[in-house]
């Protein structure tokens, strides 16, 4: 509740706040509290009226707070706020606390971010192991992230987004690229061990420079390009000293890392300005994705081999091989659908960041828990690069 004070006397103040107080009772009613605290800026008034509560503190704005002294003869303003209903008040301990909880809320989306990603990775190379057909695998994962929101949609769990033709222009050559990186990588992990795959999917900062400078004309400082040195360097340390080297492993991760950099790309250029973001966006690009992959995933594998696979699988595994497939799709979209959201709310330096935090969650649990050897050698590659990637991510901004 505000109330204007006008005089240059004790006596208008007296008047206005005994005009603004209901009637009260000597014998029942306890004295008013006024406390002083610094002045603020205002951007309403809410007019007198007598629901001024005496039984609530007051806080008054502060003259000298201005910079204005009482000039004799001049009418000076100030305004009062009830303790639970002052407006446009901001205090050191609301915004401490409300800075605390946004920190709060970005490391649970991180955290759930890097757990989804490495449970996903553990059941993709599960998957993988006992049923090599990457282009089925990547179908089956874009398709339960496209049911998953086709059904909070209908559900209204989730708000659908409005998009037009015009929206879908301009997301399909992001649902190009998003197609071609996620089958390169699949691929890759079917070749290659898990932590190989991340090693060299952390060189993404270098094809991203080298891309933007050739093809786009685009300069960056210096330091962007010397970060790009441990990044090379520690990938091809990583790749000569791999145990378990495969070519078409190696190939894959490569394509994945340019094909997203060309997603990147386009979507910055091609998406901007376009009011679906976050998860809703991720959501129309897996489905859109999802179309583009079934018919060249049916040309290249095929039903037959798909049949004669899960069969063999399932013998072998038993009803867990099920239960792999669905967790690996499930989880595939719901990381995703996380790094989107928290991309809405961090900028994209801390997004970098956490996000070569994430490789190095991946690569550590997964050799734990596959027991992949590693030389020392092989490490140092791996960290190398990883360096070089947090290099960069300083660099660039």
């Amino acid at each position: 509740m505000i109330f204007s004070v006008r005089g240059s006397s004790s006596s208008a103040f007296t008047a206005a706040a005994a005009d603004s107080l209901p009637p009260k009772s000597p014998s029942t009613a306890p004295p008013s509290r006024i406390a002083a605290v610094p002045s603020a800026p205002f951007s309403s008034k809410i007019p007198t009226s007598s629901s001024l509560s005496s039984r609530k503190t007051l806080y008054l704005t502060s003259l000298e707070g201005f910079g204005i002294a009482k000039p004799r003869g001049l009418s000076l303003e100030a305004k009062a706020y009830e303790t639970d209903r002052y407006e446009g008040l901001s205090f050191p301990d609301q915004e401490a606390s409300s800075a605390a909880a946004q920190k709060v809320k970005i490391g649970f989306y991180f955290a759930t971010w890097w757990a989804l990603n490495v449970v996903f990775n553990i059941y993709n190379k599960k998957v993988l192991n006992a049923f090599p057909y990457p282009w089925l695998t990547s179908t089956l994962s874009l398709a339960a992230g496209s049911l998953i929101m086709l059904v909070s949609w209908a559900a209204r769990a989730a708000e659908a987004p409005k998009t037009d033709l015009e929206f879908w222009k301009t997301l399909a050559p992001v649902a190009v690229a998003h197609t071609i990186g996620h089958v390169a990588a699949t691929i890759s992990m079917s070749k290659v061990a898990v932590s190989f795959t991340h090693i060299i999917k952390s060189g993404e900062p270098a094809f991203s420079v080298l891309v933007s400078r050739f093809l786009l004309g685009e300069t960056f400082p210096m330091p962007v390009y010397h970060s790009l040195l441990p990044i090379i360097g520690g990938c091809a340390l990583a790749a000569v000293t791999e145990l378990n080297f495969n070519m078409i492993g190696f190939m894959g991760a490569m394509i994945s890392n340019l094909a997203f950099v060309f997603r990147n790309i386009f979507s910055k250029k091609g998406m901007s300005g376009k009011s679906v973001s976050g998860m809703n966006y991720y959501a129309c690009l897996s489905m859109l994705s999802l179309l583009i992959l079934t018919p060249f995933a049916i040309a290249v594998e095929g039903p037959q081999v798909w049949a004669a696979g899960w069969q063999k699988a399932v013998s072998q595994i038993g009803p867990n091989f099920v239960w792999w497939v669905t967790a690996q799709s499930v989880f595939y979209h719901l990381y995703n659908q996380v790094s989107y959201m928290s991309l809405d709310e961090i900028s994209p330096l801390t997004f970098s960041i956490g996000n070569t935090m994430k490789r190095i969650s991946v690569i550590v649990a997964s050799i734990i828990i596959f027991h992949t050897p590693v030389q020392p050698i092989n490490a140092l590659g791996a960290a190398i690069a990883i360096l070089g990637t947090f290099l960069y991510s300083q660099a660039k901004q």
